[in-house]
């Protein structure tokens, strides 16, 4: 069993060598969004009995991922963490779960990080001590020169979109606008103007893993003309190979935004 696996890690390689290589001069994405999912499947698929396993496993391979865009010279990484549904999940998941993504954050502000962080989400909804801790992690790491990370915690599209309307509105009655002006000027613009993750190109590629093949409110706004991949592999278990391989995927489409 220990020949089989040398062997199959020494052909992984080779294999990853050669998906890289065959990535030199192709278009890359700017924006790469992931919906990190299959921690607990993962934790319950090997026998795990706690599930928190499988968060703390998937939350190492974050800073692995980043290395990875930073390779590909990708510039902006949105990490969907957790959703304002999951929000709603027992207190003995909840807590230990919000503990371990804390500490994601803090990891990657970490002094020897380029990265900067950038918290996206209903972050009313969330513990004051995680808002704490994301707000200093941001803080941190606003004049680092490194890729843009999005952290989209207590995060929900529509949610989104409802604040970036609500954002909208209050702007411009501060102004004086009336209502009837405002309906005869409003585009799509002006509501993008007000998004989380406004001032950044929308996601060019969204990787989700564990085989769900949906975006459960991932950037509802913002993935109107993104290219996605789907992968069977549980988030813990995501390698550069499976990265490289989405990387040739988006390089392989034509995009036509729309038309």
């Amino acid at each position: 069993m220990g020949l089989r696996a040398g062997i199959r890690d020494a052909l992984t390689v080779v294999y990853e060598h050669r998906l890289a290589r065959g990535l030199v001069g192709a278009d890359t994405p700017r924006h790469v969004g992931v919906i990190i999912d299959g921690n607990r499947r993962w934790a319950k698929a090997i026998g795990l009995e706690d599930v928190s396993e499988g968060h703390r496993r998937g939350a190492d391979k974050i800073a692995d991922l980043l290395t990875w865009c930073d390779e590909a010279s990708v510039e902006v990484v949105t990490l969907f963490l957790l959703s304002t549904d999951n929000l709603t999940r027992p207190e003995p998941e909840l807590t230990p779960l919000l503990r371990i993504i804390e500490g994601v954050a803090q990891d990657l502000a970490g002094s020897a990080r380029r990265w900067h962080l950038r918290a996206v989400g209903a972050l009313e909804l969330l513990p004051d001590e995680t808002v704490a801790v994301l707000t200093q992690a941001e803080h941190d790491t606003r004049d680092r020169p490194g890729a843009t990370v999005n952290l989209a915690v207590g995060y929900g599209g529509r949610r989104e979109i409802a604040d970036a309307v609500r954002s909208l509105l209050a702007e411009h009655a501060e102004r004086g606008t009336t209502l009837a002006e405002l309906v005869e000027v409003l585009d799509a613009d002006h509501i993008a103007e007000h998004l989380y993750t406004r001032g950044q190109p929308d996601p060019d590629l969204v990787i989700r893993t564990s085989g769900e093949q949906r975006l459960s409110g991932f950037l509802t706004w913002q993935t109107a003309h993104s290219e996605f991949y789907f992968t069977d592999v549980y988030w813990p278990e995501f390698r550069r190979v499976d990265f490289l391989r989405a990387l040739r995927a988006y390089a392989a489409r034509h995009r036509r935004f729309g038309s």
